[in-house]
């Protein structure tokens, strides 16, 4: 018979993510992640299989999080050129309240683990392709609303901002001056007008 947790799996997958944020994957210990859980090793191997297994886990939870707080700031937005802003200033935000300078955890697992590991390397494709679908779309809505040029295609632009998204998120590792910031958005932004 399987055992049944007693633990509140999305507090430990917080607070395992602290700790993988904070020292990335290869400097978190399982120690560290027992001392931020409060599980025990054999709590943690029974639940999540391996280190690898809970970082699995983190990097869904995070992935879900930040789509869900995308949609909400997508919803609101009145034509595509606006919905493009919306995501960069969302970014801009988490930059700005990132108090410990951590950076994206994803963006940071990127440069960390993807040559590393096949099961990384997959979330990161994943990952990548579905934002690259929703700024293709995004970015080809505007095209046809014509508030965004055809001078690349939908896909050439996604490709584009994508990578804008990921040089954002590690310039604001060590730029949080909002000013400058929103500054690299207008620059970024203006290549699609």
């Amino acid at each position: 018979m399987p055992k049944v947790e007693t633990f509140d799996r999305l507090n430990v997958l917080c607070n395992a993510t602290q700790v993988f944020h904070k020292k990335g994957y290869n400097g978190t210990s399982m120690q560290d992640l027992v001392d931020a859980t409060g599980l025990n090793r054999s709590s943690i191997y029974n639940s999540f299989g391996s280190k690898l297994g809970i970082f699995m886990e983190v990097l869904f939870h995070y992935q879900k999080n930040g789509k869900k707080e995308m949609g909400k700031e997508i919803v609101q937005t009145q034509n595509s050129f606006d919905t493009l802003r919306s995501i960069f200033n969302m970014y801009v935000k988490d930059i700005i309240e990132d108090e410990d300078r951590k950076g994206c955890l994803i963006v940071n697992c990127k440069s960390e683990m993807v040559n590393q590991e096949p099961l990384i390397k997959s979330f990161m494709e994943q990952n990548q392709e579905q934002m690259m679908a929703l700024l293709e779309d995004v970015v080809h809505n505007g095209q046809m609303e014509k508030i965004i040029n055809e001078d690349q295609t939908a896909t050439q632009y996604a490709l584009y901002l994508y990578s804008s998204i990921q040089g954002l998120r590690m310039t604001g590792i060590l730029n949080t001056n909002k000013e400058e910031l929103e500054n690299l958005i207008d620059t970024i932004l203006s290549v699609l007008k």
